[in-house]
């Protein structure tokens, strides 16, 4: 059954564009020991970050510190890694504790860049205990692009290290025109004790 507006089918006129691309699984990394960092850098490991995708998804899964009160960052690079993309991003979040008596949503600035090649936080303060990890995603836009600025956006989930439950909003863009072909995560002063990330090509 076609989608009809005013008498036009708009599905079989062409009117009406609807996503079709596919979501295919490029690399799984599971960390099950102490590991300085996890990466993907094109052309290692059966890795692809080029034209083939429009859209890369990221997807980190109970990534858990090995040491208490880290913070989960991410970062970009044209050059496997060697240096680290110049990048402009905005950081927010909301949080709840366990004993239901603080809640909050604002606008972290000491969380955000502007103009800068530092590693950029996912999620602040994630706590080593065994019930307390990090989970979310990131997506990236047109990587190999060499006309416009790289686009990013990530949500995550986390647990601090005085039990609160965080939901931690980023975006930005990495502000370089050379083709992005490798992105590390990693925590701050720790290494990464356990956890996983899936990369996913979108069409």
């Amino acid at each position: 059954m076609g989608v009809i507006s005013n008498g036009t089918t708009l599905l079989d006129a062409g009117a009406l564009s609807v996503a079709s691309g596919s979501m295919t699984l490029i690399k799984t990394v599971t960390i099950s020991s102490d590991t300085a960092n996890i990466s993907f850098i094109h052309g290692t490991s059966d890795v692809v970050f080029d034209s083939t995708y429009k859209e890369y998804v990221f997807k980190y899964i109970n990534l858990h510190p090995a040491v208490n009160a880290r913070t989960l960052k991410f970062n970009l690079s044209v050059d496997g890694l060697s240096s680290t993309a110049v990048k402009t991003t905005t950081f927010f979040r909301a949080f709840h504790d366990e004993g239901d008596s603080e809640t909050t949503l604002s606008y972290d600035t000491g969380e955000d860049i502007q103009s800068a090649d530092g590693d950029q936080t996912l999620g602040e303060l994630i706590g080593a205990d065994g019930d307390q990890s990090a989970s979310g995603f990131l997506h990236l836009y047109d990587p190999a692009n060499t006309t416009f600025v790289k686009h990013f956006m990530a949500e995550t989930s986390y647990s601090q290290q005085l039990d609160y439950n965080f939901r931690g909003m980023m975006s930005g863009y990495a502000n370089v025109t050379e083709a992005i072909n490798s992105i590390i995560f990693k925590f701050a002063n720790s290494d990464i004790g356990s956890g996983t990330i899936k990369m996913y090509g979108i069409t």
